[in-house]
């Protein structure tokens, strides 16, 4: 197959990097906060079994316990109440783990206004100089919020409450209904901004994009190593039976 011939040979040639876009997973990772009154995603937690001792004289491992939206992580439409009943993440499709993206660049607003909101007009500008968005592909969203490696930096709690950038409600149910696009991924520690929870619907990102059966990617790293179009993304999550999402570690393949 020439085709994957020559990837192989870009590899290793170099004329096709390869971008890991993943937070390290450890205890010190963000994580989502919701009210108390509310359930709570784990924190990665590591436990080892054995290191070259007399729990397993040749042989280190670990046992881990997260939840499936701990750190960088793969929503599934069956996240969400409004995609009950569609696709687990061991049902997605493995098709949809590679595809193109393109990457949409806020973060000088982003600096300006931590919880500044991307509209469809901002999509519309990006598609009038790059291009059409791809189909089946990503839409990327650096916002230069990967900078914040701290839960109360990732969070940002103020007066309001948490504050960071996203989608606002409208260009989330644009993407989700009149895009080509598969999904969105984001900086953030979810797909939906700090202040998602007083919009109309509440988390628009996840009512709208996993309702219609579409993705989410979140806590992504190293967007601003990537060219506006032309990367394509890889991003295959755990297949855990019923899930509704999964860490992943996430890479981009480059053709410079």
């Amino acid at each position: 197959m020439p085709v994957l011939t020559d990837l192989v040979a870009a590899l290793s040639s170099g004329s096709v990097r390869v971008v890991d876009l993943t937070a390290p997973l450890a205890d010190t990772t963000p994580v989502l906060e919701l009210p108390e009154n509310f359930g709570q995603t784990a924190r990665f937690q590591l436990e080892e079994i054995s290191r070259y001792d007399d729990r397993g004289p040749a042989w280190y491992w670990n046992n881990f316990r997260t939840g499936e939206h701990t750190g960088t992580h793969f929503d599934a439409p069956i996240h969400w109440v409004t995609g009950q009943g569609k696709d687990p993440i061991d049902t997605v499709p493995p098709r949809a783990f590679v595809a193109p993206a393109v990457v949409l660049d806020v973060t000088a607003r982003v600096a300006e206004d931590p919880g500044f909101l991307i509209e469809v007009a901002d999509v519309e500008a990006f598609v009038a100089e790059h291009g059409p968005l791809p189909e089946g592909g990503w839409l990327l969203c650096r916002t230069g919020w990967s900078a914040r490696v701290t839960q109360e930096e990732m969070i940002n709690s103020t007066e309001t409450g948490p504050t960071s950038p996203g989608l606002s409600a409208e260009c989330a149910r644009w993407v989700a209904e009149d895009s080509p696009l598969q999904g969105i991924g984001v900086e953030t520690v979810g797909t939906d901004a700090g202040a998602a929870h007083s919009f109309d619907p509440a988390f628009p990102c996840h009512a709208f994009l996993l309702g219609a059966g579409k993705y989410g990617l979140a806590q992504l790293q190293n967007l601003d190593q990537l060219p506006p179009t032309g990367a394509v993304v890889v991003a295959p999550p755990l297949k855990i039976v019923g899930g509704s999402g999964s860490p992943v570690r996430v890479i981009a393949l480059v053709e410079d």
